[in-house]
């Protein structure tokens, strides 16, 4: 396995922004940078050995800083929303920026898609290693976060995230890549298949109303595979509120560290295939409905809506506010360790 790291550019207050390339023997290579620990390049080959890049990524290192997309990096320290950017934890009240209508979205605008992150070449792998301070963004407890990326010769990227803190708090990470599997244009001829025969039902502002809700004869029906455009715009609330898919589904079988089939994801036209494997309970589909405006992509292409999806293994949203959910509290002495794996291969 080959690994390159290159200086990418600097920050306005002079941080070191870097690329780090890996390329596997069959000449496939994914590039991640220390900017939100961000997946900017994934190049595999389609159904005749061509090889094309199925990362939505930015032309320009600094427009990862404060992008509204969050394209590509690891948001937190909570992925997702949390209610009016409020919860309380062993008897106190926690008030955070309120940074997407009226509630809290990915760890707030200094979260940790916006820091550049340390990082390293450790065991054929790369390494970004963030602290965050008790305190930061609202958040109790110093929290040390690493996000390690390794890429297999059989064109899978694995994904570990580890965290410590001092101080009991809430932690939800995740990825926030954007795929599109024919390299250009719309996925809405994407075939996307869902290990969830659940979801959960949101308010209008995509905060969770409590219980899961079957899929079965509704448009978040994706236990067989079905093209992302065929429901996009029903007259139906989970994806009226959205503008299209912006949804957490309940993974089937969920079992406590344990690696698990969630997702896959077929191009028909290049031929390739996503299969998405991850030890969380819940999968945030996203079908980038909002792309619109950002900015320019690599070789300065103009993304629109819809020409990305993004599958975001998580915990669910707002869970600090649901009991019932799976538990996010992280306490001091406990080890937080999840896993997503994106495997790539062709029909």
């Amino acid at each position: 396995m080959d690994i390159r790291k290159e200086l990418w550019g600097k920050t306005p207050q002079g941080e070191e922004i870097f690329r780090y390339t890996i390329t596997n023997a069959s000449g496939a290579y994914v590039t991640v940078s220390n900017i939100g620990a961000a997946i900017v390049s994934v190049v595999v080959p389609d159904r005749d050995g061509k090889l094309g890049d199925v990362a939505l990524s930015y032309e320009d290192p600094l427009s990862y800083i404060g992008d509204g997309p969050c394209l590509g990096k690891c948001p937190g320290r909570y992925a997702n929303r949390i209610a009016a950017g409020k919860f309380s934890l062993e008897g106190k009240d926690y008030t955070l920026a309120v940074n997407c209508g009226p509630n809290h979205l990915h760890g707030g605008p200094g979260g940790f898609m916006n820091r550049v992150w340390d990082s390293r070449i450790e065991n054929d792998g790369v390494e970004f290693l963030y602290f965050s301070e008790d305190g930061e963004e609202g958040y109790p407890g110093n929290l040390k976060t690493v996000v390690r990326y390794e890429w297999g010769e059989d064109n899978a990227l694995r994904i570990t995230f580890t965290a410590m803190t001092d101080k009991t708090t809430v932690i939800n990470l995740t990825n926030h890549a954007y795929f599109n599997l024919d390299c250009q244009g719309s996925i809405k001829d994407h075939l996307l298949t869902l290990n969830a025969s659940e979801y959960l039902p949101t308010d209008d502002s995509l905060i969770p109303l409590g219980d899961p809700a079957d899929v079965a004869g509704t448009p978040m029906d994706f236990l067989n595979p079905k093209p992302l455009g065929r429901d996009l715009f029903a007259d139906f609330d989970a994806v009226r509120f959205g503008k299209g898919y912006d949804n957490c589904w309940v993974i089937d079988g969920y079992q406590e560290g344990q690696i698990q089939n969630v997702a896959e994801l077929v191009s028909p036209a290049s031929g390739r295939v996503l299969r998405v494997l991850s030890t969380q309970p819940g999968v945030q589909v996203y079908t980038a409905n909002w792309l619109e405006g950002a900015p320019k992509g690599k070789n300065g292409v103009t993304y629109h809506d819809y020409d990305g999806v993004a599958i975001e293994c998580q915990h669910f949203p707002d869970s600090p506010n649901h009991p019932d959910y799976p538990d996010t509290t992280l306490r001091p002495g406990e080890v937080f360790e999840q896993a997503i794996i994106y495997a790539f291969s062709t029909l």
